[in-house]
């Protein structure tokens, strides 16, 4: 045996014997066996599981906080002797794909999207949702349960405005959004072409039941035309600097930021739910993932239990799924949650299928119609 053998034999028996002795997490354990080159232990499911751990992963800030206390506590809660782990490195649709593809897998459960799932799960990264274990009947009846990913909470992007140039006849359509002769002032757009050209159709007369199959090219023909009216947003922290600045007039935002804007001391920015577009907050699990069938059953629990979706209602913003959540949901939050029945009937439920096989090409197309 050689020297590189031995002290890698050595090194696993340590990482071993710490994950056992609870010194080390399970997602340390196998972060260090992966970095040390031990790709047996960093792949054997029986330690990973021993740990009875799940890792799920997010984008960081108050969304830590808010998954954690209301989805992994309710899970342990559950499921005792099991703990949840949180990581708010980001889990990109790359990242993902790196991990799987070198087989050193150390996420469980990942916040993701309708189409990266269709993508990812298309490749051969994903492990299918198990609807045996998910219950459909937790979810709405469209776009909210996918093959490779399942949505425990929901978001929506919509029109805000600044009430303050339009009196007593503000907009309320993607119709008047188009209409700079009534509406003057500039645009604010995303910088992506998901939603966006969604919203630019329904904006020229497309029914919202007519979105899909989306006509991409006519969509691209009309952020062509209007590139010189428009500025337009990266992040949702940016979104919320454009319209606070008065940089636009309207735009579309996430219903998140719109709520952050409208509670501001002395505001004058609005929102309508009107033409919205309701989104799934799609968790996925990448292939070959340590704990295993624990991650069905965690995705399960946050899309079964509705108590703690309202809870990340009032915490974050995000909308709740699961249809027994939208009653005990407080007065006083419902004008802020995008699945209340009232604001979902105006609402155009995001096409994730069209988006996850057309994506990479028409947003390229898209970005290089804005920029001219």
């Amino acid at each position: 045996m050689s020297r590189v053998q031995t002290f890698q034999e050595d090194c696993a028996e340590i990482l071993k014997d710490k994950l056992a002795r609870g010194e080390i997490d399970r997602r340390k354990f196998l972060q260090l066996a992966g970095a040390l080159g031990l790709t047996a232990i960093a792949g054997d499911r029986a330690v990973a599981q021993g740990a009875k751990e799940v890792v799920l992963v997010n984008w960081g800030g108050i969304a830590n906080d808010g998954f954690g206390n209301h989805y992994g506590k309710p899970f342990e809660a559950r499921n005792p002797g099991v703990k949840t782990i949180m990581d708010s490195s980001g889990p990109s649709a790359g990242k993902i794909r790196t991990m799987v593809e070198s087989k050193k897998v150390t996420w469980d459960l990942c916040d993701s999207s309708a189409g990266s799932s269709i993508l990812l799960g298309a490749q051969g990264l994903l492990e299918p949702v198990d609807y045996s274990i998910v219950q459909k009947g937790d979810l709405p009846p469209v776009g909210f349960a996918y093959p490779y990913g399942a949505a425990p909470y929901s978001f929506s992007t919509i029109l805000i405005y600044d009430h303050s140039k339009f009196g007593n006849d503000p907009p309320k359509s993607w119709a008047d959004f188009m209409d700079f002769k009534k509406y003057p002032g500039k645009r604010m757009l995303r910088r992506d072409a998901a939603v966006t050209l969604d919203i630019l159709l329904m904006g020229e007369g497309v029914p919202m039941d007519k979105v899909y199959p989306l006509d991409a090219k006519r969509g691209l023909d009309i952020a062509r035309r209007i590139r010189k009216d428009c500025v337009y947003w990266n992040s949702g922290s940016e979104s919320e600097q454009l319209m606070r600045t008065g940089e636009a007039s309207m735009g579309l935002i996430w219903h998140t930021r719109a709520k952050i804007l409208s509670e501001e001391p002395n505001s004058k920015l609005r929102f309508s739910w009107n033409q919205g577009v309701l989104q799934p907050g799609i968790f996925v699990i990448p292939k070959g993932n340590p704990s295993g069938k624990l991650a069905q059953q965690m995705l399960a629990s946050m899309c079964g239990l509705p108590e703690p979706q309202v809870e990340l209602l009032k915490f974050l913003g995000n909308g709740p799924t699961n249809p027994k959540a939208a009653a005990l949901v407080p007065e006083a939050f419902r004008k802020f949650n995008p699945t209340d029945p009232d604001n979902a009937k105006v609402q155009l439920v995001v096409g994730g299928e069209w988006w996850g096989e057309n994506y990479a090409k028409v947003n390229e197309q898209y970005l290089d119609a804005i920029a001219g």
